[in-house]
C-alpha cells in the first residue's frame, strides 16, 4: 500500500492554481498516493474570519498539511503553534504542517523567489529595487531581494505603515538602510535598476497593475509573483518595451519544491516540477 499525502491550499480566487496538479503528478512519481484539495474562500463564500474552523476541520479530517495564499499568509499565524525561524522572520506563513498534534508555520515563498530569480535572471543589474507590494508574499519576496544581494529596496504599498513594519526588519536583518519606504512610484521607479511586482494584482481576480504603463523603460528588468495567469499586464507591457523579465512561475514551482518536502517528508525532483509546470501552459 502506498503512503498516503493529503494536503490543500486556502486562499481567495484560486480555481485556476497549479499547485493541486503540481504536487499530486510529483506525487504520483514518487509513488505516493498524495491528494491536494482547493480550499477556495471565494467559492465557499467565506472571509478569513473562517481560517479557524478551517484549520481544525483540516486536521479532524486528517490532513498533513494546508499551502495558505493571498490573503490568508498573515492573518493564520495567530492560529498556530510554531513558526519556522524564517516564517519568524518575515511575519508571513505559506506552508502549515500537521505533525505530533501541533501546527508549524513555515515560509518557502522566499526561497522559491530566490531560486526562480536566480534562473531568469542571473545577470541583471541588482543595485536599487522597486518592490511593489508588502503583504504575505511581499514580505517574503523582499527578504529574498535581499538575500540575492540588492543594494537598496524600496518598498511601495497601499499601505505604507505595513511597508514600514517590513523595511525595519529587513533592516534589521540585513542591515541599516538597505530597505526604504517609498511612496512617489514616479519618482522611485526612475532611479531604478528593476522592480518587483508582489501585490495580487495582475491576477484573474485581481486584474491590473500595479504602477502605470508610463513608468516602464526598456533599460529595467521586471519580476512578477503572480503565476496565473503566466503572463500578466504586467509582464505584456514591460516585455512589448524590451525589458528583461522573469514571471511568477519560478516561485510557484520552487516554493511548491519546498513545500513538498515539508509534507510529505520526501524529496522531491525539482526539475521534474519544474517541467511540469512549464507544460501545464500559460
Amino acid at each position: 500500500m502506498r503512503p498516503t499525502v493529503l494536503v490543500g491550499l486556502i486562499g481567495t480566487g484560486i480555481q485556476a492554481s497549479r499547485s493541486p496538479a503540481l504536487h499530486m503528478r510529483e506525487g504520483e512519481a514518487q509513488g505516493l498516493s498524495y491528494q491536494y484539495k482547493l480550499i477556495d474562500l471565494t467559492r465557499l463564500g467565506l472571509g478569513v474570519d473562517a481560517l479557524p474552523e478551517l484549520l481544525t476541520a483540516a486536521e479532524r479530517l486528517g490532513f498533513d498539511g494546508l499551502n495558505i495564499t493571498h490573503p490568508c499568509k498573515q492573518a493564520v499565524i495567530p492560529y498556530l503553534d510554531a513558526l519556522s525561524p524564517d516564517a519568524r522572520a518575515l511575519g508571513a506563513v505559506n506552508t502549515v504542517v500537521f505533525k505530533d498534534g501541533k501546527r508549524t508555520g513555515h515560509n518557502t515563498d522566499w526561497y522559491g523567489f530566490a531560486e526562480g530569480f536566480r534562473r531568469a535572471l542571473p545577470d541583471v543589474n541588482r543595485g536599487h529595487v522597486v518592490q511593489f507590494g508588502a503583504g504575505g508574499a511581499g514580505a517574503a519576496v523582499a527578504h529574498a531581494a535581499l538575500t540575492l544581494g540588492m543594494t537598496q529596496l524600496t518598498l511601495i504599498d497601499v499601505d505604507p505603515s505595513r511597508a514600514a513594519t517590513v523595511a525595519a526588519g529587513l533592516n534589521e536583518r540585513f542591515g541599516p538602510g538597505r530597505a526604504v519606504v517609498g511612496t512617489d512610484a514616479a519618482t522611485a521607479v526612475a532611479g531604478a535598476d528593476g522592480i518587483i511586482n508582489a501585490t495580487p494584482l495582475g491576477m484573474d481576480a485581481h486584474p491590473g497593475m500595479a504602477l502605470p504603463a508610463s513608468l516602464l523603460r526598456p533599460a529595467l528588468w521586471v519580476a512578477e509573483v503572480v503565476y496565473f495567469p503566466l503572463e500578466t499586464e504586467l509582464l505584456r507591457t514591460a516585455r512589448a518595451i524590451g525589458c528583461r523579465t522573469a514571471d511568477g512561475g519560478g516561485m510557484a514551482v520552487f516554493q511548491a519544491v519546498e513545500a513538498f518536502r515539508l509534507f510529505s517528508g520526501v524529496t522531491p525532483d525539482a526539475e521534474r516540477m519544474r517541467q511540469h509546470f512549464a507544460s501545464m501552459g500559460a
